[in-house]
C-alpha cells in the first residue's frame, strides 16, 4: 500500500507498505545534482554528500561509520547530475536508530576543515581513477562535447582545480542555497507504518529553508550541432561513444523511447550486440543507454574495439541506425523487447531497495505514484509504428556526437553519419 505526506516545511514522505518483508529500505532523495553548480563550484553537490558522512555535532566520522555497520544491511550515497541521495536497507527493528542517523547527517554535520581536507584527497583519488578507466572517462567527454558550457557537461566529480580549492564556507553555502525543504523527498519501502514513519520526521530539517531561490532554477540545455572529437591516449582498444538527443524522463513518448534503445543495443539479443559482437567478434563490449533529465536526455551507443576494427564497426552501427529509421520492426522482435522489460521489472519489485528507487523518482519528476498496470499497459501499447516514428525524430534531426579515447588518428576514422 502506497502513502504520501507532505510536512508543513514542505518535505515529502512517501512509503510502500510490504508487511511480509523483515527490511526496510529508506532513501533521502534531494532534487540537487551536478547540474546546480557553476564554473567556480563544479563539484560541489558531489564533496557534500561525502560530507555528510564526516561528522556532526554529536557523531564523529568514526561513530557514524560504525553506526551503520552496527545496523547491518546496506548503507550508501550518491549523487547524480539531477539528484543526491542517502539510501540503506536494515532490519525493520532498526528503523528508528537509523533515521536518527539520517537526520543528525543532513541536518547537523558541521563540514570541519581537517575532515575536508581528507576527503579532499579521497574526492582527487576518484577523479584519477575514473581519468585512468576509459570506458568510463569517455562518457564524461561525451557530455561535454554534447551540452557544452552547459552544467549538464560538465563532470560530477569537479575539475582538480575546484576540488582541490574547496572550502567549509563554499560547501555550507551550497547547502544553504540548494538543501531546501521543497528539494527533498523521504521514501521507504518494506515493513514500515506510514504514520509511525511519518512521525520520526516532524522535527527534521529545520534549519533548512523551506523554499528555493528562484534565481537558482536550472537552464535548459541548449541543442548543439553535432560534433567529433578524438583524444589521442596510449590504450590497447579503442572507446568509441557516439550519440544524440534525445528525450526528458518525463516525456509521453518514454516507453517507446526504452523499448527503442532496447531494441537497438539495449540486451543480448539487441541488434548492435548481434551484428558486432555475436556475428563478427568485433567488440566484447558494445551496446547503447538511454540518460533522460527532467527537460532533456539523450541517447548513446559505446563500444570498445581494436584501432584496426573501429571503422568496420561504425560502418555497421550506422547501417542498424539507418534501417532503425527506414524500416519498422517486427511485431516479434518489439513483443520480445516488452518481454524483457517487463520481467525486469517483475524480478526488480522483489527488492525493497528498488521498489523505494522506483516511488521516489515517481515522485520527483512526476508527483504522484505510478501504478505498475499503467507502466505495463504503456509498455504493452507501444507499437512497431511509434519505434519507427521515434527513429526517425531522434537519429533523423542531425548527425551523431562522437568521441573516441584511445589510440585513434582523425585522418584513420571514418565518421560519415
Amino acid at each position: 500500500m502506497f502513502n504520501r505526506t507532505v510536512l508543513p516545511n514542505g518535505i515529502r514522505i512517501i512509503t510502500e507498505s510490504k508487511p511480509y518483508s523483515k527490511v526496510v529500505s529508506v532513501g533521502i532523495w534531494l532534487n540537487v545534482g551536478s547540474r546546480d553548480e557553476h564554473d567556480l563550484n563544479s563539484g560541489s553537490a558531489h564533496f557534500v554528500e561525502h560530507m555528510l558522512f564526516k561528522g556532526t555535532e554529536k557523531r564523529s566520522a568514526q561513530e557514524i561509520a560504525r553506526e551503520f555497520d552496527v545496523l547491518g544491511g546496506s548503507a550508501n550515497a550518491f549523487t547524480t547530475r539531477e539528484n543526491t541521495c542517502l539510501h540503506a536497507t536494515v532490519r525493520d527493528s532498526n528503523l528508528p536508530v537509523l533515521v536518527d542517523l539520517f537526520t543528525d547527517l543532513l541536518a547537523n554535520s558541521v563540514f570541519a576543515e581537517e575532515e575536508i581536507e581528507r576527503e579532499r584527497q579521497v574526492i582527487l583519488q576518484e577523479i584519477h581513477m575514473v581519468e585512468d578507466m576509459p570506458e568510463d572517462h569517455i562518457h564524461d567527454l561525451f557530455a561535454a562535447l554534447l551540452w557544452g558550457t552547459h552544467p549538464l557537461g560538465k563532470t560530477i566529480l569537479g575539475s582538480h582545480e575546484i576540488v582541490a580549492a574547496m572550502t567549509s564556507g563554499k560547501l555550507r553555502e551550497y547547502v544553504q542555497k540548494y538543501y531546501t525543504t521543497d528539494k527533498i523527498v523521504v521514501a521507504a519501502a518494506g515493513n514500515v507504518g506510514h504514520d509511525d514513519f511519518v512521525s520520526l520526521w516532524q522535527n527534521a530539517f529545520d534549519k533548512f529553508g523551506q523554499t528555493s531561490d528562484p534565481s537558482l532554477a536550472r537552464s535548459k540545455p541548449f541543442l548543439l550541432p553535432s560534433s567529433h572529437r578524438l583524444y589521442a591516449k596510449h590504450l590497447e582498444q579503442a572507446h568509441i561513444l557516439l550519440g544524440t538527443y534525445g528525450l526528458s524522463v518525463t516525456h509521453e513518448d518514454r516507453f517507446g523511447y526504452l523499448l527503442l534503445n532496447v531494441l537497438l543495443g539495449g540486451n543480448m539479443s539487441s541488434r548492435l550486440f548481434q551484428e558486432i559482437r555475436e556475428k563478427r567478434g568485433l567488440a566484447y563490449s558494445i551496446y547503447s543507454y538511454i540518460a533522460s533529465y527532467s527537460d532533456s536526455g539523450y541517447l548513446a551507443i559505446y563500444m570498445g574495439v581494436d584501432k584496426e576494427s573501429v571503422n568496420e564497426s561504425l560502418a555497421l552501427i550506422f547501417q542498424e541506425i539507418s534501417n532503425m529509421q527506414n524500416s519498422p520492426v517486427s511485431e516479434t522482435e518489439l513483443d520480445n523487447a516488452k518481454d524483457f522489460v517487463k520481467s525486469g521489472l517483475f524480478l526488480s519489485l522483489e527488492n525493497m531497495e528498488t521498489i523505494m528507487t522506483r516511488i521516489a523518482r515517481n515522485e520527483l519528476h512526476f508527483g504522484r505514484y505510478i501504478p505498475l498496470k499503467e507502466v505495463l499497459d504503456s509498455i504493452d501499447g507501444v507499437s512497431c509504428e511509434d519505434i519507427l516514428r521515434l527513429s526517425g525524430s531522434i537519429f533523423g534531426g542531425q548527425g551523431l556526437t562522437v568521441a573516441g579515447l584511445g589510440p585513434l588518428e582523425k585522418s584513420g576514422i571514418d565518421l560519415k553519419l
